[in-house]
């Protein structure tokens, strides 16, 4: 996202893409990535004015419109704490649903880390997410800053989904019901069979099967 409407040849490009595959889901996260026709390999914050809001609202009609369908937006981890703000992010993200009819992607990794980074409550975040408007849900592992250690948690997607994020996963999903669910892993990978594990993990969540590796972690017991 960015304060310029998305580049006309890159969207024409997307919904040719989209068309050609079908995707279940068409998604990206609120965040500024682009300047001036550059675009960076991060997700870099911004501060949540009504400016803000009217142009990422803007934006998403505009992609919207050119695929045909609607798009999740993607709840982003936060490293510092931005002066500035007009909105509180959940509420953000209530208003571009209402304005758009745009989907929410809920990434409980990402609630996680924001808060634990910013000093705030995972838990609250949760509990006043449009539940409604979720249409995926992520989940990932974090890891502590090499320098500053537990002090800044970093959302690497190289490790196991910790407990505390189970937890919050069991606390989104009994509000929500069942949603399709990713668990994202770049870096580190296991073996396979602990990848299934938290597969089968995540299944106990969705529909409360029982599952070998269910006394494993005390917040599916």
């Amino acid at each position: 996202a960015g304060s310029e409407p998305p580049d006309a040849g890159r969207l024409a490009s997307l919904a040719r893409l989209a068309r050609r595959v079908e995707p279940a889901l068409v998604s990206e996260h609120l965040a500024w990535s682009t300047w001036q026709g550059a675009y960076f390999p991060d997700l870099l914050p911004f501060p949540r004015t009504h400016e803000a809001l009217a142009t990422i609202a803007r934006n998403i009609d505009i992609v919207q419109n050119a695929l045909g369908r609607s798009i999740a937006i993607e709840n982003p981890s936060h490293y510092l704490r931005l002066e500035g703000h007009t909105w509180d992010e959940v509420d953000f993200l209530t208003e571009l649903v209402r304005r758009t009819g745009c989907q929410l992607l809920l990434d409980v990794n990402n609630v996680a880390v924001s808060a634990h980074n910013l000093g705030s409550a995972p838990e609250d975040y949760l509990d006043r997410f449009p539940a409604h408007a979720v249409a995926e849900v992520h989940l990932a592992g974090h890891s502590q800053d090499p320098a500053l250690g537990d002090a800044l948690w970093i959302d690497s997607h190289d490790a196991a989904v910790a407990p505390a994020v189970w937890a919050l996963y069991q606390r989104l999903i009994a509000r929500t019901g069942p949603k399709p669910t990713l668990i994202e892993r770049d870096g580190n990978v296991p073996a396979f069979a602990e990848l299934l594990q938290e597969q089968e993990l995540a299944a106990a969540v969705l529909y409360g099967q029982k599952t070998d590796s269910m006394h494993e972690t005390e917040v599916l017991a």
